[in-house]
This record gives structure tokens, sequence and C-alpha cells, in this order.
């Protein structure tokens, strides 16, 4: 069977969990490959339900392998502290069920002290960030300084280690008149937790390609979505890695050859956490119903969500940027009690039509949606798993969401439930 990469092509949120859950049930090999524990995944798995941050989606299955890839950066305290949460839902959790690379970079607390300055300072506008250090130690990693699984192994050279990264940290602190990081804490801190992460390390590039040549079927996991993609997304508003299809490989330390699907999480409207541009937020009531219809609030921070209409401009760039193959189209349901839809088409700036989300972030804060009006169904689509049991006019909505980003949709999921899922076509099947 194909394996496939599974994105989110907005801002996050889009609903991956759930997928990628239901993919995994399917897979033998579950990897994540970006990001760290600021991204949440929520799956409800026969009535119960799993809040996972850093532990790939199909840790909750039995029999299936979860990889940590070196492309994440891990906290560790945060990663075993989850691991705790989700033993108490009766998930055993071993060597043998769970790998981290052993070249996955370390977050540790000097990262998320750093994050929190940076936020709280009145000199630099807020970004938004969640606080957990993702940018700091993603900064640290290429800066060539950062602390890897495998450095855990070694005191002496994790010592050498830390003498680097505190060189670069305090003389921040010294400019900032913060406390200095105290080494022997941090060595020993690490040193009560290494064994417990160690037992986990593994060359999961080499892993992977031996479960490749056993025709393993992978499934890659990325978390936040491609709107925030370092690169693609709505930069400086935009998380520190890659979020897009491509990183998947590298994140993993597989070739591009292994993926042969890319699967495309999207929401049936938008929605975005933090700063940043937004060109279809509803600032007003309808706004904040689809919120509460939708419950949009953030899986790791519980901050609600800004909300708006389908932006099929963004959806189709992003589809094109990660070539994906087909659509996963979620929370359709959240739009029963709305007489009236609507679908940016495409954007007027400085007074002339565009049809693509430009770059620059002026640019991105000036742009104004053009709209297409969409009548709304008015009937309960929750728990619906037919086609033809949709309503004409969620059809229609669909349809155009298919046409006009020119990619085939492959799901429909009607509620957060795994069975509440029209499948159109599977992605291990193509």
């Amino acid at each position: 069977m194909p394996n496939v990469t599974v994105v989110g092509t907005q801002w996050g949120d889009e609903g991956k969990g759930k997928i990628v859950d239901w993919l995994s049930e399917k897979a033998d090999v579950i990897v994540r490959f970006q990001g760290g524990h600021n991204a949440g995944h929520t799956l409800v798995v026969d009535e119960v339900t799993y809040k996972l941050k850093l532990l790939p989606s199909g840790i909750v299955r039995k029999n299936k392998i979860s990889i940590i890839g070196n492309g994440v950066v891990i906290d560790p305290w945060a990663l075993l502290d989850e691991i705790k949460q989700i033993e108490k839902l009766g998930i055993k959790i071993t060597k043998k069920n769970l790998y981290i690379a052993e070249n996955a970079t370390l977050i540790l607390p000097l990262h998320g002290e750093l994050d929190a300055i940076r936020e709280d300072s009145k000199n630099t506008d807020k970004i938004g960030t969640t606080r957990r250090g993702i940018g700091p130690a993603y900064e640290d990693k290429v800066g060539r300084r950062g602390i890897r699984v495998m450095d855990l192994a070694n005191k002496k050279n994790l010592s050498k280690k830390i003498d680097m990264i505190l060189f670069h940290h305090n003389s921040i602190r010294i400019g900032l008149k913060k406390k200095l990081i105290n080494k022997k804490k941090l060595l020993n801190d690490l040193g009560k937790i290494s064994s417990k992460i160690l037992k986990y390390s593994q060359p999961v590039w080499k892993k992977i390609n031996e479960f490749k040549k056993k025709n393993k079927t992978i499934v890659f996991e990325g978390a936040q979505g491609m709107l925030l993609d370092i690169d693609h997304g709505t930069y400086p508003f935009v998380t520190s890695s890659n979020t897009v299809a491509g990183a998947a490989s590298a994140g993993s330390g597989c070739g591009p050859d292994t993926i042969n699907y890319i699967l495309g999480i999207v929401k049936a409207y938008t929605t975005r956490v933090g700063e940043g541009p937004f060109p279809t937020e509803l600032k007003n009531e309808i706004g904040k119903k689809i919120g509460r219809k939708g419950n949009e609030f953030g899986t790791v921070t519980n901050r609600k969500r800004r909300c708006g209409w389908f932006d099929a401009v963004l959806v189709k760039q992003t589809c094109t940027i990660s070539g994906t193959n087909g659509i996963a189209l979620t929370k359709i349901d959240v739009l029963d009690e709305f007489k009236d839809l609507y679908i940016c088409v495409a954007y007027k700036l400085n007074g002339k039509k565009i049809d693509y989300f430009p770059s620059s972030l002026q640019d991105q804060m000036k742009v104004k949606p053009v709209y297409k009006k969409f009548a709304g169904w008015l009937k309960k689509t929750k728990g619906i798993n037919k086609w033809e049991s949709l309503p004409n006019n969620a059809k229609k909505y669909i349809k155009f969401i298919k046409d006009y980003c020119g990619v085939k949709i492959s799901s429909i999921s009607t509620s957060p439930k795994r069975e509440d899922t029209i499948l159109l076509e599977n992605p291990f099947k193509k």
C-alpha cells in the first residue's frame, strides 16, 4: 500500500488528529516529522478522548510503531508528562512502539523562558507564540549549538555542549538584565531524565528504510498548518519549521520516493490562533457563532481561535505548494445552521484583482476578499457517512471547493467521531 503524508492546509487546527487516527489504524508506522509540543491533536477513540502534543497519533493504536522524527524539537519533560497522561488512559508505551530520533533537538527550560521574554517585551511585536520555546530551540538547532537526544548519553560531552549553549543564552540575558542560567542545575535536571528518554532513542532514518523494504505502510504526520510554514506562511507570524509536505522527508530521514500520496486536511471554514493576517476573518456575531458551533479553542493553549469564511485562494495555494493529491474536508457540520455561506475566490489589492496570496506581510494585511455566495443547507449533516445523504446545497459547496482548488475530495468529516466520515477515495489504494 502507498505511504501517506498528512498536512494541514490552513493555519492549523484543521482536524488532522481524527484523520491521522483513521489512517493509522490501517498503517504500520506513524511518523511525526516537525514541530514541537505547541501543536495539539485531539482524538476520540471508543468514546475516550486523547489529547496529544508530541506523541504521534498512532500511539493510541495497538501493534503500531510511532516515531518522533529528527525534524521535531522535543521538550523531554513535556514528553514524559504526556506519556504518563496517555498511560493513565490505558495505553502502554514502550521502546517497542515508540522511537525517538537520536538526532532530534531538545527544548530546554531556557528556550521557553526566552520565548516568554520576547513575547512580553514592549520593544518587539507579538507573534502570538505558545511560549513553549519552539522558536528558540530551532534557532539553536540551525545555530549549531543545540542539545540533541544522543547528547544525553555522554555526561562529559553534554557538559561541553551546555557550555556552548549557555555562552549564547547567558550573553543575551546579560544584555536583557535577566538572571543567568545555572549550568549545574541544568546538567543535573537533564541527568535525572536522560535514561527515560534514551531508551526510546533510535537512528530512525535507518528504521524507516527497513520498514520501507519490508513494504510496511507508513503515515507521515505534520503539525500546525501550511500557512504557518517558515517559508511559505504569513511570515513572521509563523512557526519555526517547514510544515509543507516536502518537510516529511527531511524531518524523518527518508527519500521523497518513500511518499506516495499527500493528503491535505481542509476545514470547511477558516480559523487561526495568534496574531497575523487573516483576510476572511469575521469579527462579528457570525464569526462568534462559527467559533461556538465548532468549539474553536486551541488543544494546547485553550486560546479562542479567530474564525472566518472559507478562503479557497489560500487552500488552492497551499495544495499547490505541497503537491496535494487529495483533500480531507472536516467540520462541514459546523455550517449546518447558516442561511448564507461565502467562499473567498480572489482578492483585491490596491484596486487590482489577484488570484494568489502575496508573500509581503504589508500586502497580506491589505488584501480584501472577493466572495462567492452560497445558499446554506439548514439541515443536519452531523453523523452522515454517505455522500448521497448530504443535502444538495452542501454537495454544491463541497464540489465548488474541489473544482476551485483542483484537488479531489478524498473524505468528508461530519463530526469528531471516526465513524462519522464519508470516504470517497482511500489514500492507501490510490
